[in-house]
């Protein structure tokens, strides 16, 4: 993602330390950081840590003797590529929401063009007040964005909505609206991710080693491209993407069964996920217990998933995985016309430092027309970026 620049505005408040981290994460992306404090913020924390982290001088005074010949909250105005306010207190949303401009932050808020992101963080009763919901509202029908925050115990001892949202996840958002690439924003995108399970008594099931990375970083990168994206997710510890419809199941029929509810309307769909095939051919509804003799369990076929939408296809492109022991091109290129599938992403599951919960893949994706793509080892959602690159040069 080419450089991008990203104004922070600090308010007063307890929170004031959480946007140092804010900060130290999109540095960490390479976002080049601008921070305006309002003198109420300077009482909680001092500049210089803001300085330091975002390694530009920090400004706060709108009348200080100007280390450069230019006007100051016109010239972040048009650097910003994002303002985000955070945290935002019920006094710069109110101030804003009602035209006032009468400190740095407030005019630069005033004169960007760029998206504005309001991050809120207070006493849950002033949260709550109508007038500060009211001016919520309103920022929010002339297309303001904000990241609500949420309940938890407050520094004035109160339980309830107010704390400032997780950090990490402000700057997820942050971070996927800068996205360089905005090429699905009138599509539909259905990912699935992760094992599945298939039980058989009430404690007992079998699965498969993937993790759901791979799934995941696909839906991440759909959404941060634009798309409306919806996950159908089997069991595993990732955490919940923001911006994406995620669906948990566990057994093959729940993802079969979810699958054709959102196949129909979507316009990608890449089946990640790892299904599967047999299931128990009778489930004992009590634990088995331990005897002398050998457990012999009968398995039988479950839901072919990928080849239901493969007969089913209409005008979705249609993306299967492959992982592969042995033979990995011969027996992808099997797959791919077996399940009428436009493309197939192949991986050989062999290697010890790719695929299953790495956060790394070797990967190489075949056509339907007979075209081969290998792709170098990178990271999933690198992977990700070069499938949906594929995709749209095809369309």
């Amino acid at each position: 993602m080419a450089s991008k620049t990203v104004v922070v505005g600090v308010c007063g408040g307890i929170a004031v330390y959480k946007a140092l981290d804010v900060i130290s994460r999109l540095k960490k992306k390479d976002i080049n950081i601008h921070v305006i404090m309002t003198k109420s913020a300077i009482e909680f924390v001092t500049p210089l840590s803001f300085q330091a982290l975002s390694q530009n001088m920090v400004i706060s005074d709108m009348f200080e003797e100007p280390r450069a010949w230019e006007i100051q909250h016109i010239s972040l105005a048009k650097k910003a590529d994002l303002m985000l306010i955070v945290p935002s207190t019920a006094n710069i949303i109110g101030k804003v929401a009602n035209g006032i401009a009468d400190d740095m932050l407030s005019t630069t808020i005033m004169a960007t063009k760029a998206p504005v992101v309001f991050a809120p963080a207070m006493n849950t009763n002033m949260y709550q007040n109508p007038i500060v919901q009211d001016n919520i509202k309103k920022l929010k029908n002339f297309n303001y964005e904000f990241i609500s925050p949420s309940s938890g115990r407050l520094a004035c001892g109160d339980t309830g909505e107010g704390k400032l949202a997780d950090t990490e996840y402000i700057s997820e958002i942050v971070l996927s609206m800068l996205y360089d690439k905005k090429d699905l924003c009138d599509k539909e995108v259905l990912v699935t991710a992760g094992p599945t399970v298939s039980y058989i008594d009430p404690v007992r099931y079998i699965t498969n080693r993937s993790s759901g990375k791979m799934g995941y970083a696909i839906a991440e990168e759909a959404r941060d491209r634009g798309a409306k994206v919806t996950l159908i997710s089997g069991p595993c510890s990732l955490k919940k993407p923001h911006g994406i419809n995620l669906i948990n199941v566990n057994t093959n029929e729940e993802m079969y069964n979810k699958v054709l509810e959102y196949y129909d309307k979507s316009d990608i769909v890449v089946k990640s996920a790892a299904v599967a095939d047999y299931k128990p051919q009778n489930y004992c509804e009590k634990k088995i217990k331990k005897s002398e003799d050998d457990l012999k369990i009968t398995f039988v076929r479950d839901y072919d998933i990928l080849k239901t939408l493969g007969e089913r296809k209409k005008n979705q492109i249609l993306v299967g995985f492959a992982a592969e022991s042995n033979d990995l091109i011969e027996n992808a290129r099997t797959k791919i016309n077996k399940k009428n599938l436009d493309y197939i992403v192949a991986n050989d599951i062999t290697l010890e430092d790719t695929g299953f919960a790495s956060d790394n893949n070797l990967v190489t994706i075949l056509s339907r027309d007979g075209e081969v793509y290998n792709l170098d080892k990178m990271s999933k959602r690198e992977i990700a970026r070069e499938l949906f690159n594929l995709l749209n040069k095809k369309r």
